[in-house]
């Protein structure tokens, strides 16, 4: 497995990450660029701002590429001849715009990537008509909560192929000598125009400082040089001789905006030179902090036109052809991914698998942000409102980010989450554990975690709760590491580990208000799973004791106890640690086992289900009654100790056997624990084997939570039978919706009644591979639940896992499931083998829902096509 790409992983992986897809697809909009008195980020910085107004944190671009520090940046630019606008960057609906949230509407493919970034290729898909801006804002407002949203592919922009396909390839020579290929394919039956504009340009850091470094970018003949104080000097060219350049300065167009006259040059020239004329709006002096080649093809009928462009350090050697630099990288990718699949993997698996895995490379972003400064403003601007300092994320004075970051969807969602990172990692550690690894450091480092201890939730509030998944993610990035090389990273586990040790202890002081070890958290990314907004106070006062909160640190308990384990290998200390986690797992296990009698548990016999339980003011305990994911978590908190484990750990097994014979109480809430299993396993779960067996019963119900497609977010029981919460004369209602979001929480963007999401899929199946690893092949459960087929676990778990990889893959009528909402276009040799890896899928359906590009966590579809997990944990 010694290609070419993994050479460069190995022998100089730093040099050649310096630049790559770094470069948001959305900043206008964000949290970062709000400066606003009511902290309402959509409407201070709207799209029709951006292309007038530089920002302050970040940039963004169309199929851009930058360096790690986003000081350069590199990208397209495109024309048709009939847009209001030129398109540089994507278009998308706001919160208050779209009628399911915030969405972006155009159509674009993340089509591969290698880890280095030295081959890089995506696919925009631009119509020949008038961008229909206006008929997708007006006709998204027309719209309401129980209608599908209006998108792009709806307006018959498609139709009769009269659209460009616009391919763009980035290929590294070297790590500062990167070719661009631009392709545009005409799909149409009559020729048409295209103008292709690709950008060099500086991110805006002179304005916020007095006397700020300003770079420059010039004409040199027929090359534009490009020259900055830290980067260096760079040289950007063209292989099309009737390529016209164009300079400008990154600055706002105060006049534009708020008719603040300004002199100079400003951010949208190339917009005014291009679809306006304005020779008077570029630089008469050919410099500036913004740069173009503009370059005007007439692209024949079903016909095709190549650009080559190339940016380069001064010092490199051009001595290859620059199409051959393309070519040799792009045949590097096909080597790389080609080792990469299992054996015996199919064509459609390992084109599911690459375009996962490319997206999430893709879907790498520079995230800048100092809050103590965003807070205070700039010196070289006017000040903040004074109610900034007292609103959003004002505790999170310490946060100072300014590094590369995996995010969830770089146009919907440009900013990390907590959680959405963890499950980043699994799939990454696929093709680059490094990066995967320093991942999951970055959010434990002091400029990120809080000092109490709380890890920053997502830039919207920091101070909001996500799943404690960072100890799982860790550990199974440390045994993928561990399979490839035969040696975990034991360095990097250490670390980590440490780090979760504060976290951990903030979850205990801050998340259980009782200090009964019942967990709150509030919305735990789940946004609109429950009766209520489990992040805001209950409108009918008290508290809620959640189901899912408790569950996540029942198992974030036995992984942290886990970890030391494996520390304590080389170091015995960790063995006391183990045993503290040990027996925080088990106070944990008592206080979920009963709800029946005096309602003081999670676990209702009755039902053989897990429930939230609301705790009124009057000391009233009422469950939830509503059958959803909430309840399947509690599978996820198991892990085996395997006897040599045990036996590595003396100090650690006595403390244990001890704690077992003087606390039978405890010891009998855990399954079977002395009963060994498999091979003198031990198992460690919040279930004994009947309630494993009664949640598998309901999980695996095609009536209930099992689609064709993986496991629903919300039972279809509740599709009948929908849960009702009366209190005075209001009611609220939870039922099951496996599409788009009918409720108003969270923005109504996301949808967790009935949808499947490919996360908590994720690690309900690795949980399953756990029961299994200690059960063995001679425990059988129903599956699919009355079908009388009994199968093992772990053959279970292969089953979901099947059903959730064909999302993406053709079925019988040969659409991809995915895309069964425009069937034409599922059909279509120029649609139906590029892949969307949408937020969540259709409970029934599987149609993609949400955001489209979320690659983060449902590329871990390619986690589970490579089999991670197959073999334990």
């Amino acid at each position: 497995m010694n290609d070419a790409e993994r050479r460069r992983l190995s022998e100089a992986g730093a040099r050649w990450r310096k630049f790559g897809p770094y470069l948001s697809e959305r900043q206008w909009g964000t949290v970062r660029e709000d400066y606003s008195p009511g902290g309402n980020a959509w409407d201070y910085f709207p799209h029709e701002h951006a292309r007038s107004r530089a920002y302050r944190w970040g940039e963004d671009g169309l199929a851009g590429i930058c360096d790690e520090q986003q000081q350069m940046c590199l990208a397209i630019a495109l024309w048709n001849g009939k847009d209001p606008i030129l398109k540089e960057r994507l278009f998308g609906l706001t919160n208050s715009e779209g009628n399911h949230g915030e969405d972006v509407k155009e159509l674009y493919y993340y089509l591969d990537a290698t880890p280095t970034h030295s081959y890089l290729r995506c696919l925009y898909k631009y119509p020949q008509c008038a961008y229909p801006y206006e008929r997708l804002l007006e006709g998204n407002r027309a719209r309401g909560a129980n209608d599908p949203e209006l998108e792009l592919q709806d307006l018959g922009v498609f139709e009769q192929n009269r659209y460009f396909d616009v391919f763009v390839e980035w290929a590294k020579e070297a790590p500062e000598d990167i070719v661009l290929r631009v392709t545009v394919h005409n799909r149409g039956p009559e020729s048409a125009p295209i103008h292709v504009l690709p950008h060099a340009w500086f991110r805006n850091t002179w304005s916020w400082k007095e006397g700020g470094a300003r770079p420059s970018a010039r004409q040199d003949g027929a090359e534009i040089e490009l020259d900055h104080w830290d980067l260096g000097r760079y040289r950007f060219t063209s292989a099309e001789h009737d390529a016209v350049p164009l300079f400008t300065e990154n600055e706002t167009n105060g006049n534009r905006l708020w008719g603040n006259p300004h002199e100079g040059n400003v951010k949208d020239a190339f917009h005014e030179r291009v679809v306006h004329g304005r020779v008077d709006a570029v630089s008469s002096f050919h410099r500036g902090t913004k740069a173009c080649f503009w370059v005007q093809r007439e692209v024949p009928a079903h016909g095709e036109v190549t650009l080559l462009f190339r940016l380069h350090h001064e010092d490199a050697k051009l001595a290859t052809s620059w199409q051959d630099v393309v070519d040799r990288r792009r045949a590097d990718a096909d080597a790389f991914y080609g080792t990469l699949a299992p054996t015996g993997a199919d064509e459609e698996s390992q084109r599911v698998m690459r375009q996962a895995l490319a997206g999430l490379i893709w879907s790498k972003q520079t995230y800048r942000l100092d809050v103590r400064k965003w807070l205070n403003g700039d010196p070289g601007q006017p000040p903040p409102p004074e109610g900034r300092k007292s609103g959003r994320n004002n505790e999170w004075g310490h946060l100072n980010n300014q590094e590369v970051i995996s995010m969830p969807d770089k146009w919907e969602y440009p900013w990390y989450a907590a959680w959405d990172l963890a499950f980043h990692t699994i799939p990454l550690s696929l093709v680059d554990v490094e990066f995967a690894k320093g991942q999951l450091v970055l959010l434990t480092r002091e400029w990120y975690m809080h000092p109490n201890g709380q890890l920053p939730a997502y830039e919207w509030a920091f101070g909001d709760v996500n799943p404690p998944v960072h100890a799982w993610a860790t550990w199974k990035v440390y045994k993928q590491e561990e399979r490839v090389k035969g040696k975990g990273d034991r360095s990097f586990l250490e670390r980590v580990f440490h780090k979760l040790l504060l976290n951990f202890t903030w979850w205990v002081n801050r998340k259980d208000a009782a200090g009964r070890n019942i967990f709150q958290g509030g919305f735990l990314g789940l946004d609109n799973i429950g009766v209520f907004d489990r992040s805001a106070p209950l409108p009918v006062g008290g508290y809620l004791d959640q189901s899912d909160g408790t569950a996540w640190v029942a198992a974030y308990a036995l992984q942290l106890m886990r970890i030391a384990l494996e520390l304590s290998k080389e170091n015995h200390v960790y063995e006391d640690i183990a045993s503290k986690f040990f027996e925080h797992f088990l106070n944990i296990a008592q206080a979920m086992t009963n709800m029946s009698g005096q309602g003081h548990g999670l676990w209702d016999e009755d039902d053989g289900f897990y429930y939230d339980a609301l705790h009124l003011a009057d000391g009233h305990v009422q469950p939830l009654r509503v059958r959803s994911m909430v309840g399947l978590l509690p599978l996820f908190a198991v892990e085996v100790i395997e006897p040599e484990e045990l036996d590595a750990a003396p100090e650690f097994k006595a403390r244990l056997e001890w704690f077992l014979d003087h606390r039978p109480d405890l010891a009998s809430l855990v399954s079977r624990w002395n009963a060994p299993g498999q091979g003198q396993r031990r198992l460690l779960s919040l279930l004994r084997g009947s309630r494993m067996k009664r949640l598998f019963r309901r999980m695996l119900d095609e009536t209930e939570f099992l689609s064709d497609y993986g496991i629903r977010a919300l039972s279809k029981y509740h599709h009948k039978h929908p849960y009702v919460f009366s209190f005075g004369e209001s009611a609220l209602e939870v039922s099951y919706q496996p599409g788009e979001s009918t409720s108003g929480l969270f923005g109504g963007n996301s949808n967790w009644r009935g949808p499947i999401w490919m996360p908590v899929n994720f690690i309900l199946l690795d949980a399953m591979r756990e029961y299994h690893r200690y059960y063995g092949d001679d425990f059988k459960i129903e599956c699919p639940t009355g079908s009388g087929n009994f199968v093992s676990i772990a053959e279970a778990a292969d089953e979901v896992a099947r059903r959730l990889v064909r999302l993406f893959t053709p079925g019988p009528d040969g659409i991809r499931p995915f895309m069964s909402q425009y069937p034409a276009l599922a059909r279509d040799p120029h649609f139906k083998d590029h892949l969307l890896f949408h937020e969540y899928f259709h409970g029934d359906s599987g149609r993609g829902v949400g955001a489209m590009h979320q690659t983060g966590w449902t590329g871990l579809v390619a986690s589970l096509i490579a089999g991670v997990g197959a073999d334990g944990r």
